[in-house]
């Protein structure tokens, strides 16, 4: 019988020692909890105008699986059934993931900020037979429809009605529509594909099957203490790991109950939390950002008026959050607002292959305590030794104890490859060591390896809670008319994750123009594949880049010099929110935004070394 750690080292069952004993695939898990006496008339979703009980979940899963399920020409473990959805968060979105879990189906989620080309190269890489789609985004759909290898007649939308409405084909009261499909369904049965980047392609898709989706509910509803009454929320887009595993599988395997949003909204945070009874967040650090900077705008600041309005409401039962990315003056201000328990930063992936958790008492500024000993930090030369930091927190010994997080073990965890991409696998994990593509180091206090991010590595830029291909963003800048070359790379963020900073290098007599460059880039944005996260926070015009010998441009010395004008002299231009051109980035610039660092605590991202200790290719 498959039981996860989680179950196994708790002393109390999350549910109780009825469902201990259930297999961990979302399918039985699921009738479990229908047949439970106190949860299959509880509710499971809730958003501010609807409410779906676990019964009503079952059903309408269970009459969509034996619709796609005829559309896919059925299933088998030789020949998996796919379906891919594109829409944004709504309760029909996790009725079409329980669908794909009661059929044995295999769920794509795609990525909502994905057109062009990109869009269809991701839907006919996925095979999937069935597409369906929120109508925000059929017109996308429509764009790419030609380039499509699928049947037209079985793209249907999510919500709103029309012809293409996919519940005209579903009846919760037809006989045998609540009948499980006659399919095998196994904890290794892959349940969904989880999109993440390609550093020099289509983004590659994370392969999930039922155990990992039903571990990773085990594991975070445990570390957080989510009980039956406990309300989760998710405002963080449904296609990507965060929600899934962070917020619908915690809901779902303890009996809780998960508010939704369609999409996350900084001002409609406080109310979704009050009107919903939210006593659990899974978020991302900028988004936490943003809601704590609206709060101010509406209060100015005044912590009596947070306290009448927030913290002593008596409908505010927001109690933990757990996420990655909060700077520690953030941790600090939304467990005062709110009166949290425990805000946890989580440190972890789609791929799964490792984990850890923050607790309040860890180190400031770390994600957590390093509990399991394959975990480790490789740079060029090996293991890298643990950091010497100064009374600001730099690092004293930056070049030697940065490098990336990985995990040196006989097998990759939770870690189950990519979807048909054998070379990206192998990549990520080869003789015997996980790369996760992340820069960390290590502190040692007290014989206690905590863990601190640095952030990605050159083929990776981590935005908004959401990595993406350098190479793709540095493809689009490049189609800039004046632009001779290009790069992209992420760079310190006072708040969370990276801003996003390309270097050109300009045709022969081009000038930069930076009202033209925003143009470029808007239009790119609107019409063109550019996805607006990947709108440049920053520009640094080269006067040439420095190759490695196999001619690639050499990114690592330019994300290390960022845009300080502490490592290099270029002219750098950047833009901030409201911005409608690009400006010269000015040293005043630079001390006010030092300044936002030092008041994030988070200097030693701006700054990790002294200037006098660039590396050996700079001097």
């Amino acid at each position: 019988m498959w039981k996860c750690a989680a179950m196994q080292e708790s002393e109390q069952d999350p549910i109780d020692i009825m469902l201990s004993t259930v297999p961990l695939t979302v399918r039985d898990q699921l009738e479990a909890r229908v047949n439970h006496p106190e949860i299959g008339d509880h509710v499971f979703l809730r958003t501010i105008d609807e409410e779906w009980t676990y019964r009503r979940f079952r059903d309408t899963s269970c009459a969509l699986s034996h619709f796609l399920l005829e559309r896919c020409g059925g299933t088998s473990p030789e020949s998996q059934g796919r379906v891919a959805i594109l829409a944004d968060n709504h309760p029909e979105f996790v009725a079409v993931f329980g669908a794909c879990a009661l059929a044995g189906l295999n769920l794509f989620g795609i990525n909502t900020g994905l057109r062009g080309e990109t869009l269809s190269g991701v839907l006919n890489h996925s095979g999937a037979k069935v597409l369906i789609v929120d109508p925000a985004y059929l017109p996308r759909v429509e764009q790419v429809i030609d380039d499509l290898d699928m049947d037209p007649s079985n793209i249907f939308l999510l919500t709103g009605g029309g012809e293409r409405d996919l519940w005209d084909h579903v009846d919760t009261d037809a006989p045998g529509s609540t009948d499980l499909p006659e399919v095998e369904v196994t904890p290794e049965t892959p349940l969904m594909v989880i999109y993440s980047s390609g550093t020099t392609g289509l983004p590659k898709g994370i392969n999930n099957n039922n155990l990992k989706f039903v571990s990773a509910g085990y594991f975070i509803g445990s570390q957080v203490e989510l009980g039956r009454e406990g309300v989760g929320y998710a405002a963080m887009p449904l296609f990507h790991s965060n929600s899934m595993f962070m917020a619908v599988m915690p809901a779902f395997v303890n009996g809780a109950t998960l508010a939704m949003r369609e999409k996350f909204s900084a001002s409609g945070f406080v109310d979704d939390v009050l009107n919903m009874g939210v006593t659990y967040w899974n978020y991302v650090g900028e988004p936490a950002h943003y809601i704590l900077e609206s709060i101010v705008e509406t209060t100015g600041g005044d912590i009596d008026t947070i306290r009448r309005r927030i913290t002593n409401d008596p409908r505010n039962r927001l109690r933990v959050t757990m996420g990655n990315g909060a700077s520690p003056p953030d941790i600090d201000r939304m467990i005062d607002w709110f009166g949290l328990d425990d805000m946890h930063e989580f440190y972890g992936s789609t791929e799964a292959a490792m984990s850890v958790v923050r607790k309040r008492t860890d180190p400031r500024g770390s994600v957590g305590e390093i509990k399991d000993p394959a975990v480790c930090i490789l740079g060029p030369d090996g293991e890298c030794p643990p950091a010497e930091i100064d009374d600001e927190g730099r690092i004293l010994n930056y070049d030697q104890a940065v490098g990336e997080i990985c995990r040196i073990a006989p097998d990759a965890g939770l870690f189950q490859g990519y979807f048909e991409n054998d070379d990206a696998t192998e990549s990520k994990y080869r003789d015997g060591v996980y790369r996760s593509g992340d820069l960390g180091h290590v502190l040692v206090v007290d014989d206690v390896r905590y863990l601190f991010f640095d952030g990605r590595t050159d083929d990776w830029i981590r935005k908004d809670g959401e990595n993406f291909s350098a190479f793709q963003v540095a493809r689009e800048i490049a189609k800039h008319p004046d632009v001779a070359l290009a790069a992209s790379y992420g760079v310190p963020c006072p708040v969370s994750d990276e801003w996003l900073m390309a270097a050109v290098l300009l045709d022969d007599g081009a000038e930069f123009d930076p009202q033209g460059f925003f143009e470029f880039c808007e239009r790119s944005c609107v019409d063109g594949a550019m996805d607006r996260k990947w709108f440049p926070d920053f520009i640094r015009v080269v006067d040439d880049f420095t190759f490695t010998e196999t001619k690639k441009i050499l990114v690592r010395d330019l994300k290390r010099a960022h845009y300080s004008p502490l490592y290099a002299d270029d002219p750098v231009y950047w833009r901030q929110r409201g911005d409608t051109a690009y400006r010269l980035f000015t040293a005043a610039d630079y001390a006010a935004l030092k300044a936002e660092f030092v008041a994030a605590e988070r200097l030693n991202i701006l700054e990790p070394r002294q200037p006098d200790s660039k590396t050996s290719e700079q001097k």
